[in-house]
């Protein structure tokens, strides 16, 4: 032991003692500036970024432009070259996704996002991410990081759609759905898994709903305007109950799906008789068009004002109908899409969707 002590003082008197390599170089550090001159990084500018402030609305199949640019204090006058990143933060905020990363006049996009997403630079400083044909899902936080060098920073903006929340059973009655279901029925109707933030919208525009159902991010809520018994309790204030986040695997509920702004248009379509299930479909398809799924009645009855105190089929199997302004015999006092549930019998008119 102590020739080994003694043979490590003499490497280190010596000067050949190599220092542990971390992975990380301390050496000078530049930054290429584009005109073949290296220039010290450190000259005391500070980067910022910057996004709106406030929420940047779009809906489903529009395109949308989310606002960012950088700056530096004091100004440095002549240009850098930067990377700009952008990225989405996730429902229950797991690694970011990666949405598009762009240097100089170069753009890569990712996943879901290729061909969809670019970053638009039409002055010098800015770093604007735009999106076209936005999905359903696109909606959320969306950060503009740049990076000049070892400095990195970024600025948060929020993307919301709009849309319409709505409660969604299964034909086989309450509580049914795990959460890996309840993600594939609200995508059968044209819509995704609600995320809080879409729910509490709901909430403070009037949804009131005491069965609990799955949310984007693996949590059980349910949004209660009148207070009862069965919802809670009398005693505790309206609001979004919630369960927190449950298995999603093993536990059953219902699902709050969200459905946006629509491209086209539902229309009725009847028969003297009514028509069976597969008859009603064939009937949208004889019209150039499909059976509505329920996202698309809803959308409907919210942003087109649909109307129509008669009952059809949708491609679910069930029977329901919109009313704007309540009237005597057309269900209850408040507007709504009304429901007949999933009748095995029957003859019904019939929904259909037609894209523009």
């Amino acid at each position: 032991l102590l020739l080994l002590l003694e043979a490590t003082l003499l490497q280190l008197a010596s000067g050949s003692y190599h220092p542990f390599y971390n992975g990380f170089y301390y050496n000078h550090i530049m930054n290429d500036m584009g005109n073949g001159q290296d220039k010290d990084y450190f000259n005391g500018a500070r980067l910022v970024v910057e996004t709106s402030k406030d929420p940047v609305y779009s809906y489903s199949g529009a395109n949308v432009t989310l606002p960012c640019h950088y700056r530096y204090e004091p100004d440095l006058g002549d240009k850098r070259k930067i990377r700009i990143k952008w990225s989405k933060i996730r429902d229950d905020y797991t690694k970011e996704q990666d949405v598009v990363v762009a240097i100089g006049k170069t753009n890569v996009a990712f996943g879901d996002f290729k061909g969809r997403a670019h970053i638009h630079r039409a002055s010098q400083h800015e770093a604007s991410l735009v999106i076209s044909d936005v999905h359903l899902k696109d909606d959320g936080k969306y950060r503009c990081e740049v990076i000049d060098g070892l400095e990195d920073e970024s600025d948060v903006v929020d993307l919301r759609l709009q849309g319409i929340v709505f409660p969604y059973q299964p034909p086989r009655g309450q509580y049914r759905l795990n959460f890996h279901e309840a993600e594939q029925v609200c995508q059968d109707q044209g819509a995704i898994l609600a995320n809080f933030n879409q729910l509490f919208q709901a909430w403070s525009e009037g949804l009131d709903w005491c069965n609990a159902g799955w949310l984007a991010d693996g949590t059980v809520q349910y949004p209660i305007r009148l207070p009862r018994k069965p919802c809670g309790g009398v005693h505790l204030a309206p609001g979004i109950r919630s369960y927190g986040p449950r298995h999603r695997h093993l536990h059953r509920f219902d699902a709050f799906c969200f459905s946006s702004a629509l491209r086209g248009e539902v229309f009725y379509l009847d028969r003297l008789a009514g028509m069976t299930l597969e008859e009603a479909k064939q009937s949208c398809q004889d019209a150039g068009a499909e059976i509505a799924r329920v996202g698309h009645l809803y959308s409907a009855w919210k942003f087109l004002g649909l109307d129509r105190c008669s009952a059809g089929w949708l491609a679910d199997g069930s029977v329901r109908y919109p009313i704007v302004k309540p009237r005597p015999n057309c269900g209850p006092s408040e507007p709504g899409v009304r429901s007949f549930g999933f009748p095995s019998k029957g003859r019904f008119g019939v929904f259909c969707y037609k894209e523009r």
